[in-house]
């Protein structure tokens, strides 16, 4: 493909220079990759501008570059563009031949529940015959085999590439989440949704988006700004009376609390799942056993059920795709102890999702709740005394520990949590190596007792100075239960 040929369609191309017939084989965003015939693409970001790397990338193998202002002393072809991160989305889809427009989307975004929404999607389409892809936090999906992915929603090449080579197996329906940080930069631009779905609105991320408002707005334009053809919103998210006010294609709501189009009545909660009975626009009443539990993942099946019947797809059908979901990795996770205490594994590292957890766990806990969390460094500082606060009203015990640091001093986070449980009164320690303090909890347990582990959740590491090392919570646990085992052996 050349180079006129993959900006044709792109809106964003303001002038070019040289030869725009020169032959394109590979499109990066990274001067250090090793290419031939590349298309390296710049565009000034928050913490580099990548337009200073321009001369490193034509080393490695670019021959034009795509800019958004012109650099005289590389010597290729160059198109100029207005906005770097909204061309690269198109040029990406053009260059793997435009493949979302093979398939349906369906995209799902708000603070929490995306995951396990997406999830549900995929179990309901696959239970109607679809053959079906999953885009997200957990990684990549296609049909029941994982691909790797580093973000939530990943950048453009690789979400493009990603999508090609579901289109190039078959794949019919997309279930995929899309974050905040997608949105605001441009990776979906120029890609249509059959579907887009909120599930709610809460703090967090707000080291990027400095204020709620900015969050907000920025979830709103998934909906405003023509990237979706339906919606299925939450009528029970206070911000969705403002989302619903100014939405201008058709949409479906869905609650508990609220009038909506679905919702759900005569709720069951224990710790092996949930009972409801889910009221589909104009349907009888549908009997729903999930095998997850939480009020909140009540709100998750409402949320798929919603994107599935905007896809045409029967009752019958979301029942038992909603009922084949045994779990989501890292989602209110039961990990197998055979101990007279449980461990539950939950993702959980904003404010609103660690009450949300605490509460679920307390619902069927017969003893102590014992949480066991930290908060991300380099994230939003303002949650990490509201974490601490809610640790402390909410739960028996809290051992706060360390989560992510990256390049932060670990203590300097724990003690801004510190400050938040303190006013509860409620006993506390501090252990920041974070295998010592799942050790603790699991020492501290008594019978009946429920630990949660809360942040890590499907995550398999830990980033400590820009360094990835390993950490799966699952393989922690067993491991430390293979210790106690070989401890009281000795004894």
């Amino acid at each position: 493909m050349t180079l006129r040929e993959l900006i044709q369609d792109v809106p964003y191309v303001v002038e070019t220079q040289g030869n725009l017939d020169m032959p394109i084989g590979q499109i990066t965003g990274n001067s250090r990759e090793k290419v031939e015939q590349g298309l390296f693409c710049c565009y000034s970001g928050a913490r580099f501008d990548a337009h200073q790397f321009a001369p490193q990338a034509v080393e490695n193998g670019c021959v034009a570059l795509m800019v958004e202002r012109f650099l005289p002393e590389v010597d290729v072809p160059q198109v100029k563009v207005s906005n770097g991160r909204a061309a690269l989305a198109r040029v990406a889809a053009a260059f793997y031949g435009h493949p979302a427009e093979h398939m349906k989307l369906v995209g799902i975004t708000g603070t929490k529940g995306k995951t396990t929404t997406s999830y549900m999607v995929k179990a309901i389409c696959e239970q109607a015959g679809f053959h079906c892809g999953l885009i997200g936090t957990t990684g990549n999906m296609i049909g029941q085999k994982m691909l790797k992915s580093s973000l939530t929603t990943p950048d453009p090449i690789e979400l493009q590439k990603t999508l090609r080579m579901m289109a190039d197996d078959g794949v019919q329906v997309v279930s995929m989440e899309v974050s905040a940080h997608a949105i605001d930069q441009c990776r979906l631009d120029g890609m249509t949704f059959e579907v887009g779905c909120y599930t709610n609105f809460s703090q967090d991320h707000l080291d990027y988006f400095l204020t709620m408002e900015h969050y907000l707005e920025t979830k709103m334009r998934f909906f405003k700004d023509g990237m979706v053809k339906n919606a299925a919103i939450n009528a029970d998210e206070e911000t969705s009376a403002k989302m619903l006010e100014e939405l201008t294609i058709p949409h479906i709501t869905y609650g508990i609390c609220a009038e909506a189009d679905l919702f759900a009545r005569d709720i069951e909660i224990s710790e092996n799942g949930v009972n409801f009975e889910a009221q589909l626009q104009g349907m009888h009443n549908v009997p729903i056993h999930l095998r997850m539990t939480g009020m909140f993942n009540i709100y998750n099946a409402l949320a798929a059920a919603g994107c599935a019947m905007i896809l045409g797809i029967s009752a019958e059908d979301v029942k038992a795709g909603l009922e084949s979901v045994q779990n989501v990795p890292g989602r209110i996770e039961m990990l197998p102890t055979n101990t007279p205490y449980r461990v539950i594994l939950d993702y959980a590292h904003s404010p609103d999702s660690l009450e949300n957890i605490l509460k679920t766990v307390r619902e069927f806990t017969r003893g102590r709740v014992i949480a066991v969390f930290g908060c991300g460094g380099d994230r939003d500082h303002g949650k990490r005394p509201i974490m601490g606060e809610i640790g402390g009203r909410l739960a028996d015990l809290c051992i706060l520990t360390s989560d992510n640091p990256r390049t932060e001093n670990p203590m300097e986070i724990l003690s801004a949590i510190e400050k938040g449980i303190k006013p509860t009164g409620k006993p506390y320690e501090i252990i920041e190596n974070r295998r010592e303090a799942i050790r603790r909890a699991m020492l501290v347990a008594r019978d009946g007792d429920m630990i949660v582990l809360a942040g890590k959740g499907h995550e398999t590491y830990q980033d400590i100075m820009g360094v990835k090392k390993p950490f799966d919570e699952k393989v922690v646990v067993q491991e430390l239960l293979a210790e106690f085992r070989n401890e009281n052996k000795e004894n």
